[in-house]
């Protein structure tokens, strides 16, 4: 007859949910998970124009302590559990079961409080996807807070998040959807927990062989259905007190506003009614759940002795432990309300059934004892349940919420494979290859190309830099096709990325130099001729076909040298010439710059030519702010090589007696001697001196001669005074 009526009873419940899956979309039925610490709830439902069904639920208690204060210890035993669950759903629905949605407790739990606004470029009507993108840039923003206000060696993920406060165009709006605006924004709060207490979650989801459709948090998935919209404008607390923890969550002025946890919950009594009847913890837990039915629980101790204990003595062992848990609660409330008393309590989950919890929070809070009530059938009021035997009572509130959150948001994480290793992250819906390499901690430079290492040198005494050439980009697949770094990504995607490469290194030759190209005119024996300019590294000529090296001192040259000039010209002068610059003889280093003239002449007989063999006695460099074609003042201009050729033909020519004379003359207050020949000419004096006339320091030279100006090749006489120097 039991089994008959065990039959019957399965056959009515399956007709009920069958009749229920005819009424309710293809597809859009959910599967939540309450993962708790003494037992695991699975409810399977479909949202209803008035409401949420029930198609149906099971429940099983843990065989052992797989979790301690809602945190998973043996991920195994709490997988085959939720296979069993699992397994136990799929029978009475027929529905095969692949992904679910679960909530964490509030475990070292973090908030980051943030606010987050979007302009646009013109007014536009608000959809569900610009809502979304808010909220998600939100969560993004709180997230780069929470990193940069948290230091720590754990791995944190956002796990919930709930708005606040919603603005259009800067004025409070609950709801955006459909108006019109310029810009958008939201206060929300982000909820935060370790990786150890998501991954444990994942992978013992993942060991039943389900995937993660939402993940949300425990107080807030309690919050979508004890604490309804209409009831948020008030300052309410929620506490959800479950087998090892008590999550409680705030609401006021329309929205919830702070979260928090404690570690502390119903296991705290079982442990304390062990130790007093000296049982075993599976034992404790009978009795503490068989007093909330009768008045007399009777259990056997560890030493198989047959015991019975009443609910009054249970509740006198536990009164200490009751008024603990009852004070951190409300203390936790008062700090998470701006150390102010809420206006009610709301408790929901097994561990907050006790006898006298709902009251000593109520005191400790000061608050009237009638508004701290355990909520359970009252908040279910359009909740359906295709399942007769069902009773609505606390304990279910947090399984249904679960449900309805994956309805209110998605927040979930996904798995792929990067380079061979299986990582997690949390998806957004706008996820991509670039945000799996950041997750698994792929080198950005990788990612794109890589420059070769620059080439320094100077440049005309100025530093100059070459950059190195691009590599190639990173090579990238998607489970096997070429992709790209914005390629999107789904869950249980295989990516796979080989490194960008590094490019060659700067390189230059003298003939790519942009000044390469450049040249002097010079006038050669009265024909102009436009001559390419020499180029000099590191104090030596090179070919144009040079290639520059890391730290070379490179000049192009503004002068051409007698020799040079000669070399180009394919002129050998004989003994009976000579070459005069600017009218004015010079040595075979005499410089020759833009705009100067050149010419062999004749040796006249009877007269001495004392030539310039060195760089440094040319007349004069020009300088580099004169504009081209100007000479500097006594750098042999035409009109002072004129004058100089009148001054040198009132002097008497010295004639060759083949005797060294020397001659001492005062040169910028300094006396000294020159010495080697018969006589000696103006320019003589730069051999004896420390004055470099390659690097001017001024516009001109100017050249004084006992007070006067002076010219280059003007005769020297014992006793002269000199004076040299630069004139700008």
């Amino acid at each position: 007859m039991a089994k008959a009526a065990e039959s019957k009873t399965k056959n009515s419940r399956q007709k009920s949910v069958a009749e229920g899956k005819k009424t309710k979309a293809a597809g859009n039925f959910v599967y939540g998970l309450d993962i708790g610490t003494r037992s695991i709830v699975g409810t399977l439902g479909y949202p209803e124009k008035d409401g949420f069904t029930v198609m149906a639920q099971k429940v099983k208690e843990h065989d052992t302590r797989a979790m301690i204060d809602g945190q998973i210890h043996d991920i195994a035993a709490v997988g085959e559990t939720i296979r069993e669950v699992t397994a136990a759903l799929e029978e009475e629905t027929g529905e095969k079961l692949k992904s679910v949605c679960i909530a964490a407790a509030g475990r070292v739990l973090r908030t980051v409080n943030t606010h987050v606004e979007m302009e646009y470029e013109e007014e536009k009507t608000i959809t569900r996807e610009d809502i979304f993108a808010l909220d998600s840039l939100g969560i993004e923003k709180a997230y780069e807070t929470f990193v940069s206000e948290n230091q720590s060696d754990l791995k944190f993920y956002c796990v919930g998040y709930t708005v606040m406060k919603y603005y259009m165009n800067h004025y409070p709006m609950s709801n955006l959807e459909n108006h019109k605006a310029r810009s958008v924004a939201a206060d929300l709060i982000a909820t935060f927990l370790p990786d150890e207490v998501v991954d444990g979650l994942y992978k013992a989801v993942e060991m039943a062989g389900l995937e993660v459709a939402n993940l949300t948090l425990e107080p807030i998935a309690a919050m979508e259905l004890a604490v309804p919209e209409s009831y948020r404008m008030l300052n309410i607390a929620l506490i959800d007190v479950g087998a090892g923890t008590s999550d409680i969550s705030i609401t006021r002025d329309g929205s919830i506003v702070a979260y928090g946890m404690l570690p502390v919950a119903g296991d705290l009594l079982t442990e304390e009614i062990a130790r007093h009847c000296l049982v075993d913890f599976a034992e404790a837990e009978h009795i503490k759940t068989g007093i909330a039915e009768s008045e007399s629980v009777e259990y056997k101790d560890i030493m198989g002795l047959a015991q019975t204990i009443t609910r009054e003595e249970v509740l006198e062992t536990l009164g200490s432990r009751i008024e603990d848990l009852a004070t951190r609660a409300a203390d936790k409330i008062m700090e998470l309300n701006a150390d102010k008393p809420v206006s009610a309590v709301f408790v929901v989950g097994g561990g907050g059934k006790i006898a006298g919890y709902t009251d000593a929070v109520a005191d400790r809070l000061g608050i009237a004892r009638n508004r701290c009530a355990v909520r359970g059938e009252e908040v279910m009021q359009k909740i359906r349940f295709l399942q007769k035997d069902i009773v609505k009572d606390s304990l279910l509130v947090t399984p249904i919420g679960i449900c309805l959150n994956f309805y209110q948001q998605s927040n979930n994480f996904i798995f792929v494979t990067f380079n061979g290793e299986r990582i997690k992250l949390y998806d957004n819906t706008h996820l991509a290859v670039v945000d799996a390499a950041m997750g698994a901690g792929f080198s950005n430079e990788d990612l794109f190309p890589k420059r070769g290492e620059p080439l320094s040198f100077l440049f005309n005494k100025k530093p100059r830099s070459v950059r190195g050439q691009l590599g190639e980009s990173c090579r990238i697949t998607v489970n096997g096709k070429n992709a790209d770094i914005n390629t999107p990504i789904h869950s249980n995607d295989v990516i796979a990325v080989q490194p960008s490469t590094k490019g060659e290194a700067g390189s230059m030759t003298l003939s790519r130099l942009p000044e390469s190209g450049e040249s002097i005119k010079v006038q050669i024996n009265k024909e102009t001729y436009t001559l390419p300019k020499f180029a000099s590294v590191n104090g030596e000529l090179k070919t144009p076909d040079y290639e520059i090296c890391e730290g070379d001192d490179v000049e192009i040259l503004p002068y051409y040298t007698v020799d040079q000039v000669a070399e180009v010209m394919d002129v050998a002068p004989d003994e009976d010439q000579i070459m005069l610059i600017n009218h004015e003889p010079a040595g075979k280093d005499g410089k020759v710059y833009d705009n100067f003239t050149v010419e062999w002449t004749l040796r006249q007989p009877d007269m001495d030519y004392n030539t310039q063999e060195n760089p440094e006695e040319a007349e004069g460099e020009p300088d580099a702010d004169e504009p081209d074609g100007t000479a500097p003042e006594g750098a042999g201009a035409e009109s002072n090589a004129e004058e100089s050729k009148e001054n040198a033909a009132e002097e008497e020519p010295a004639k060759k007696s083949g005797i060294a004379v020397p001659c001492t003359v005062t040169v910028n207050d300094e006396q000294i001697t020159l010495r080697g020949k018969e006589s000696y000419v103006y320019v003589d004096v730069f051999d004896y001196i420390d004055f470099d006339l390659s690097k001017p320091q001024g516009r001109s030279v100017e050249t004084l001669l006992n007070g006067r100006r002076a010219q280059y090749v003007e005769q020297l006489h014992d006793g002269d005074v000199i004076s040299i120097s630069w004139k700008n």
